[in-house]
């Protein structure tokens, strides 16, 4: 049987809207399509694990509203555990996402329950937390129910600080990895070295080295259509890791899938820089299709090749 994965956080409605741009503020465009699909950050990287062939278990909240219907549908098919998803009154989390013809996003998110995922509620799955082999956590939910989830972890915990919220340092130091991508990574910075002033000149290498100065033992650094960088201070390097060269139709969770994919791996005892190799071509194959989950590929797809 596969490790077990655990994944704290957000369950969402997704309403995606298909735009030839997006408007510049106080403009208005004329949408070429409107869907609602299920989403949420902790969700789309609990499915895209799932369809890999983790063990997945996933820790949340849906409100009582049509909405959570959509928001549960693909974590159902996917057939993982999610007993531990709490039904509470109120809305489902929204997210309103707009893309444009390019495969580009903008992206407004709406809590809902998601919001009820705090400490307290993140503290009845503890049993369930502890004997995770891998513990996931993002910055859609409460802070207090991330620091709660990392306080539980006994196995591996992969924060994926997006969005970049305030959370204790020793939180964010148990991160292994943490993954964000380059405006996380100087705002996570920020954050841990107040003293530091922000470089405009700074590169990639450099913001991933400076991470690890600050005790976080390794980062995963996404950068994109470049690729990602890995940073251990085990190893005490950076790896590059390319990307693979597909034709974007929409970018909607693919950084979710990367994540998913990298817990996947993890759980099963690779390497972080496999993990990360794997990871960027199932993010890759998530931009080939519209929608989050949606997108993702089961460990059946044929996933496209790294430009090594």
């Amino acid at each position: 049987m596969a490790a077990h994965v655990v994944v704290v956080g957000s369950i969402n409605a997704d309403l995606s809207v298909q735009v030839s741009r997006r408007p510049a503020p106080g403009e208005t465009v004329p949408g070429d399509s409107a869907l609602v699909r299920p989403g949420g950050k902790g969700a789309n990287q609990a499915v895209a694990a799932a369809l890999l062939g983790a063990q997945v278990t996933m820790v949340g909240a849906v409100g009582d509203d049509a909405n959570a219907t959509v928001a549960l549908e693909q974590i159902d098919a996917s057939g993982l555990d999610h007993t531990h998803v709490r039904r509470l009154p109120g809305p489902t989390g929204l997210a309103i996402v707009v893309v444009d013809e390019h495969g580009e996003n903008s992206i407004i998110v709406i809590p809902g329950a998601n919001l009820s995922v705090d400490a307290e509620l993140v503290a009845q799955n503890a049993k369930t937390i502890r004997e995770a082999a891998v513990v996931v956590a993002q910055g859609e939910i409460p802070a207090s129910g991330t620091a709660q989830a990392a306080s539980l972890t006994t196995g591996r915990f992969i924060l994926n600080l997006a969005p970049a919220i305030s959370l204790p340092t020793e939180v964010i130091r148990q991160a292994d990895p943490l993954v964000v991508n380059e405006h996380e990574a100087e705002l996570v910075l920020a954050a841990l070295r107040p003293d530091r002033h922000a470089s405009t000149t700074a590169s990639h290498d450099e913001l991933a080295r400076a991470l690890l100065e600050t005790g976080i033992p390794s980062v995963v650094m996404t950068l994109g259509a470049q690729g990602s960088l890995v940073a251990e201070q085990q190893t005490g390097g950076v790896t590059t890791v390319p990307s693979a060269t597909i034709a974007s139709v929409d970018s909607t969770g693919a950084g979710d899938a990367f994540v998913g994919a990298l817990a996947t791996q993890l759980a099963d005892g690779q390497s972080l820089v496999e993990a990360a190799r794997f990871a960027s071509r199932v993010g890759a194959f998530a931009c080939t299709r519209p929608g989050a989950q949606d997108s993702y590929p089961t460990r059946n797809d044929a996933l496209p090749p790294l430009n090594d």
